[in-house]
């Protein structure tokens, strides 16, 4: 029984297995500088959270509200 593999190690060995054939995966780093197309969505982004806010609850559960103008 020492032999046996369980479900996770199998699925491991099979994943190394086509990690030598499609290689490891794709990784960019995070010190590269934002790009203007990216600013730009940031800032929709951060426009559009900026209309809402957060609620805490007494258990500690949150949603959101539209902020009051």
């Amino acid at each position: 029984m020492a032999g046996k593999k369980n479900s996770v190690q199998r699925f491991m060995n099979i994943t190394g297995k086509l990690r030598v054939i499609f290689g490891p995966a794709q990784k960019s780093g995070v010190d590269h500088p934002m790009t203007e197309d990216n600013r730009r969505l940031l800032q929709e982004r951060e426009a559009d959270a900026a209309q809402w806010e957060t609620v805490r609850r007494a258990d500690g559960s949150t949603y959101i509200v539209p902020k009051k103008q």
